[in-house]
């Protein structure tokens, strides 16, 4: 079901307001975090599953603005479902789509939300499913700016994988283990990044079926809280990959019992057994090296430029406060020289009156 575009879209403004609903996110543009916020208006968002991961996923996003979103889910909502975040006990029995469109357009109308109710591996289906994503765009013209997979399932994020190697797409893929105490987020690039048949599931590189773990009476756990923090992971490095600011890993695993949260690429798989892939990463071989390097470097000085932008700004908003009040760590040495003369340092442990005490002398100078 394709949704007809609004007539208009809010203007988003940066004034601080307290009926401005965008200013909080505009402030990260004032503070030098990111160049151009407002540009999230003009980027869509495919979620392929609005679940525990995905309809957290869509409502972030939805409240940081963004400009379309387009949602695959063929599930309804069930009493289940309650231990989950977003739906709520008046959403039982409806489409899931339908329920999360519902709740967002509340939240945010001037987001754009086109819904599918749909199971994307069937041949029909993923016709459909390969359509929207070439022409997802705001104007109806072109492919959609990220994919995300939310789903639980092999076979769905099997059918996501390829759709993204044949039409070139990038995408992100998430999940939560069965015991709901880890999960991860993966960055796909095809031909670039390992694609999600590189490496399969032991099950699956075992020729066995995924279905044979589950048990009958049995069902996987599920908490919110692992849930909410890869939904978090995956909106946070959306953001990132859509406004271009800061560090985005091609995997973030999170384990619950040990606070563990390894990083690490994920490079492409020679042998794989998607074609496309191998075809993809034939075309990237091609890439002359000096070019991938020009590319590293340019990315790295972009971060570089940024990053010293941010700290200038962290600089002056110390030094024109009131009291001219710093926080010193007392690790960087080259900063410490910089201090005006009229400085009160506050030291990790200086008590209130000690502090105080400092003040009336600078105030008394």
């Amino acid at each position: 079901m394709v949704e007809q575009k609004p007539p208009a879209l809010r203007v988003m403004s940066s004034d601080v307001h307290d009926d401005n609903p965008y200013s909080r996110l505009m402030a990260l543009k004032r503070m030098g975090v990111v160049k151009n916020y407002e540009a999230i208006r003009g980027h869509s968002v495919l979620i392929v599953g609005v679940g525990g991961i995905g309809s957290v996923v869509a409502e972030m996003l939805t409240r940081c603005g963004i400009g379309k979103l387009l949602l695959f889910d063929y599930d309804r909502v069930e009493l289940a479902n309650m231990n989950r975040m977003f739906y709520l006990p008046t959403h039982q029995g409806l489409a899931k789509v339908e329920a999360a469109k519902k709740s967002l357009q509340e939240i945010n109308p001037d987001v754009q939300i086109e819904t599918h109710n749909m199971n994307i591996c069937t041949l029909d289906n993923y016709e459909q499913f390969c359509e929207r994503i070439r022409n997802g765009n705001l104007e109806g013209n072109g492919r959609v700016s990220i994919v995300l997979s939310c789903v639980d399932n092999y076979a769905a994020r099997m059918t996501i994988n390829s759709a993204c190697n044949e039409l070139d797409q990038i995408w992100f893929e998430s999940g939560v283990s069965e015991t709901a105490m880890s999960g991860h987020i993966q960055w796909l690039i095809p031909g670039e990044t390992a694609c999600f048949a590189c490496a399969p599931p032991l099950v699956v590189s075992e020729a066995g079926d995924e279905n044979q773990i589950k048990r009958e009476g049995v069902c996987a756990a599920s908490l919110p809280t692992t849930m909410g923090i890869i939904a978090g992971f995956l909106s946070q490095t959306v953001l990132k990959y859509l406004l271009d600011f800061g560090e985005v890993s091609q995997f973030l695993g999170y384990n619950a019992f040990t606070d563990y949260f390894p990083r690490y690429p994920l490079g492409p798989n020679p042998e794989c057994t998607d074609r496309k892939c191998q075809e993809r990463q034939k075309q990237y071989a091609h890439v002359p090296e000096e070019e991938k390097r020009m590319n590293a470097s340019r990315v790295k000085r972009e971060k570089e430029e940024k990053a010293l932008q941010v700290q200038q700004q962290k600089d002056q908003a110390h030094t024109e406060n009131e009291w001219g009040i710093t926080l010193d760590g007392g690790e960087d040495e080259q900063v410490q020289e910089k201090k005006p003369e009229a400085f009160v340092e506050v030291k990790k442990e200086q008590t209130l009156e000690e502090l105080m005490k400092s003040m009336k002398q600078l105030q008394a100078k």
